[in-house]
């Protein structure tokens, strides 16, 4: 599924990328220009924004991140966490990553992921002006474990993945997506797409929802012309 945007995509007018340092460098520019508008996109419009169908889409090029999350250098340190069947369900961009490290130190990685068994790793992928070092993290252990050092100020990918062996559930009434419709009602990962990555789906996930932007249609009920 890589890009490589030799082709522009979408409007896109990134040149090609073909290294993990040359994705998060492109990346990383279209960050910190978000961080310097003001005002600043709401939080929620950075959340799932790999989804080319998704509300981050006018935000950062999402067929870019697309290609980071599947660069085999982050392959590969996931798949020492969670094992070679790998599902992509959600990336965020936060514009300061103090703002992650607040969101992980209440307890919140890991409350609304919406897989059963509960299993999974993050990836941090650092988008400031400091030397690049991608951090691999366990979710079961990244509420006991300190966070890599981090210039608070600066933004910051998170991409979460979880095995194909855990079944992404998308009924709004369990306890992952109902917790998550209280906290953070604005943001709906029942309905997110997901990207098999390597391996193969092993828990019987609804890989198609998600793929194609709603249907418009007219509000209130339309009068037949007569």
């Amino acid at each position: 599924m890589e890009t490589g945007l030799d082709t522009p995509i979408r409007g896109s007018a990134a040149p090609a990328a073909h290294s993990l340092d040359e994705r998060i460098d492109a990346l990383a520019a279209a960050a910190r220009e978000l961080a310097q508008r003001s005002p600043r996109p709401r939080q929620e419009y950075l959340s799932g924004i790999h989804n080319p169908w998704g509300y981050g889409t006018p935000q950062v090029d999402a067929w870019l991140l697309l290609d980071l999350c599947q660069d085999p250098c982050i392959l590969g340190g996931v798949e020492q966490l969670v094992g070679h069947d790998i599902v992509l369900w959600d990336t965020e961009l936060y514009l300061e990553a103090g703002a992650y490290e607040r969101f992980v130190r209440e307890g919140r990685e890991g409350r609304y992921w919406p897989a059963m068994p509960l299993e999974g790793a993050v990836v941090l992928v650092p988008a400031g002006p400091a030397p690049k070092s991608v951090s691999f993290m366990d979710l079961a252990r990244i509420a006991r474990k300190d966070l890599p050092a981090l210039d608070p100020m600066s933004p910051l990918y998170v991409l979460r993945y979880m095995p194909a062996t855990s079944r992404f559930v998308r009924d709004g009434r369990s306890l992952a997506n109902w917790v998550a419709m209280e906290e953070q009602p604005l943001v709906n990962y029942a309905t997110r797409p997901l990207w098999l990555m390597r391996g193969e789906d092993r828990a019987g996930s609804d890989f198609v929802t998600g793929f194609s932007p709603p249907v418009p249609r007219w509000a209130g009920t339309q009068l037949k012309e007569k």
